[in-house]
């Protein structure tokens, strides 16, 4: 009887090596997934993703409060005349809690400041600010005062500035529109 020319322990050890070689070697070559392998939860993530932006885009709630004149701007613009409803704004919302838009309108005290900041930590993700009016934007014809902030900008991340003083309500519509674009990627930051 011959003997082999290797010992079975160097031929088991010199096997799973070559099985090693082999597995690393076809590694670069290991299908990706793609459509046929793809996960049921993938596929309706990336189906819905369009959806999900497309209704976030259309459907803006606005937080409701106003902390000065530029409220009576801000109640008119849910007029007839503006007719803001087609386009879905004028919902707004009692709560922050059904809230996504926040519009800040007319000048905001030192002692609001943390009112504000806890109704919008309260609203539903992603939240958008919009300052409404000279006073939001930059403290307006109180700019000086020892109480008034000089823009909401300091105290909150605003993503739109509606100006005027007072504002029309059809800056506020434009306001919106650019707030969609925002949201849709059409307007970079």
């Amino acid at each position: 009887m011959e003997e082999a020319p290797y010992e079975k322990e160097r031929f088991l050890n010199a096997e799973m090596e070559m099985s090693k070689l082999v597995k690393a070697s076809m590694h670069k070559y290991e299908a990706k997934p793609n459509v046929m392998f793809a996960k049921f939860s993938d596929i309706s993530k990336a189906m819905s993703k369009g959806l999900i932006e497309w209704s976030r885009i259309r459907s803006l709630w606005p937080l409701q409060f106003g902390l000065s004149c530029c409220a009576m701007e801000l109640m008119n613009f849910g007029s007839a005349r503006i007719d803001a409803e087609r386009r879905g704004f004028l919902f707004f919302r009692a709560t922050p809690r059904q809230a996504d838009v926040m519009v800040v309108a007319g000048w905001v005290t030192k002692s609001m400041v943390p009112e504000i900041k806890r109704l919008y930590e309260q609203m539903l993700r992603p939240r958008y600010v919009i300052a409404f009016g000279e006073c939001a934007t930059c403290g307006g014809p109180w700019w000086e005062s020892y109480n008034i902030i000089q823009g909401i900008d300091q105290v909150l991340p605003v993503d739109v500035y509606v100006v005027g003083c007072p504002p029309k309500p059809e800056n506020l519509y434009a306001g919106f529109i650019k707030l969609q674009k925002k949201i849709g990627g059409e307007i970079e930051d």
